[in-house]
């Protein structure tokens, strides 16, 4: 789950990247208004995490602009403006959520994921691809109910495709959701993770697919009657 933060507190900023990322979240980071509006239209974000407060461009003005322009990103709200009204015309300006400062990391967590399950038209807090299970709650993989072990990065890449599932993911977007936190990745990279994953995958029920030109795509195996 990739997830935008936009906060100009920097020690308040870096102490939740950090955590989030601890949590299993891809998170990127931005300090002024304008540099959250631009990130939105370079990446495909999960979900963003706005200040109001924020230089350049106020949280009230990023939320209105991303809204005129139809973009149904799930937004919360981050803020110490705890009153009423605050709370009260950030939902009116399109806001998902809202969260008061100071906040418990666990809530902030258990609020994102419930924003994009629901922005995903999905209620249980579970992703699944055939017997291959992702638990949002407990952020573990499980194969025909058995624990899947994997390495962060591919735990990150399975649940990035599992996210996606049936949709081809180019390497640059996997890239972006999966290593965001190294800016010298080769595509090749890309090709070894997804070589580890499918003999992880082999006779499972499910595997990873290449479509030429559009990228991987994690799918379910065909029935042998299909």
């Amino acid at each position: 789950m990739r997830i935008l933060l936009a906060e100009d507190e920097h020690k308040l900023a870096t102490w939740l990247v950090k955590a989030l990322e601890q949590s299993g979240f891809r998170v990127d980071w931005v300090d002024h208004g304008g540099l959250a509006e631009r990130a939105l239209e370079d990446h495909d974000y999960d979900a963003l995490v706005l200040d109001l407060g924020l230089p350049g461009r106020s949280g009230h003005q990023v939320l209105q602009s991303l809204r005129a322009k139809d973009h149904r990103l799930p937004i919360l709200i981050l803020t110490a403006r705890d009153s009423l009204s605050e709370r009260v015309s950030s939902l009116n300006e399109g806001a998902d959520d809202f969260l008061a400062k100071p906040f418990a990391l666990a809530e902030l967590e258990a609020r994102l994921t419930a924003l994009v399950r629901r922005a995903r038209g999905a209620e249980h807090p579970r992703l699944a691809c055939g017997p291959l299970v992702f638990d949002t709650v407990t952020r573990q993989f499980t194969l025909g109910r058995e624990p899947l072990l994997l390495s962060p990065r591919e735990q990150a890449l399975l649940k990035t495709l599992l996210q996606r599932s049936g949709e081809p993911m180019s390497k640059q977007h996997i890239i972006d959701r999966v290593f965001s936190d190294d800016d010298d990745v080769l595509p090749t990279a890309v090709d070894v993770l997804v070589h580890r994953l499918r003999k992880r995958l082999e006779h499972t029920g499910v595997h990873i697919a290449t479509y030429r030109g559009l990228g991987y795509v994690l799918e379910e195996d065909a029935s042998p009657d299909a």
